[in-house]
């Protein structure tokens, strides 16, 4: 078994497929791409991800020369992108039952969890943050309150629970923490949820191999913001 991982250390997403593996003892052949560079459109990528997105996987049989920015796992010949269905592939296949239980219940709440943090938390940060850091846009209030609105709801989803989804650590809080962590990293403060900040710090401590598989990635991450920025307010 041979999975590459194209990808950006950077990218939340990415960041989550990297905890994926490392939950399940996994090792990924990593291929950075240069998304600044334009390595997610050449036409060798394109044939793996037309949409061109990171993370994607690829086997061992194909190989992209230069490779690509765009995190893909092709295995067996098989290629797949978008982070969350990459998760689930992952878990399905190599033996990752905690993560994503097969109790119709217990696994609707995981997937309720991932889609929470696809379809509201993570657009919401990217929608206030990225334009001020990328376009030199001006702060949005009304955004910012969307995404503390958010946060809010994840404050209130933990209540009472040890992990997002219940007692144990499942594809849920890996997802949410690459997503929380970026918004921390980013300087936007989550003291005031305190749900969400005893969450954080537990998984921080119980994921495996953390700080290899996303703590890296958070850091560098915030060294990018603080240069866009530096070169905003010049």
């Amino acid at each position: 078994m041979s999975i590459d991982l194209y990808y950006t250390a950077g990218s939340a997403p990415c960041r989550l497929v990297l905890l994926v593996a490392a939950a399940l003892n996994l090792e990924l052949n990593l291929k950075p791409l240069d998304l600044r560079a334009g390595e997610q459109l050449t036409p060798e990528f394109l044939q793996l991800n037309p949409q061109h997105t990171v993370p994607t996987i690829i086997d061992d049989g194909f190989s992209l020369n230069p490779p690509h920015t765009v995190p893909t796992i092709v295995d067996d010949g098989f290629s797949l992108w978008e982070s969350r269905a990459i998760s689930r592939y992952l878990v399905n296949k190599y033996g990752g039952a905690a993560l994503y239980p097969e109790d119709p219940k217990a696994r609707a709440l995981v997937d309720q969890r991932l889609d929470f943090d696809l379809g509201t938390l993570y657009p919401r940060f990217a929608t206030y943050f990225y334009p001020q850091v990328l376009a030199g846009a001006p702060a949005d209030e009304a955004l910012l309150k969307m995404l503390e609105e958010a946060l809010k709801f994840l404050d209130t989803f933990l209540e009472g629970q040890k992990y997002a989804a219940g007692s144990e650590l499942t594809l849920a809080d890996l997802s949410l923490v690459a997503t929380v962590s970026t918004i921390d990293a980013a300087g936007i403060s989550i003291e005031s949820y305190q749900s969400v900040n005893k969450w954080f710090t537990l998984v921080k401590s119980t994921a495996p191999k953390y700080d290899e598989a996303n703590g890296q990635g958070v850091e560098m991450f915030r060294a990018f913001v603080a240069q866009l920025k530096a070169k905003t307010e010049l």
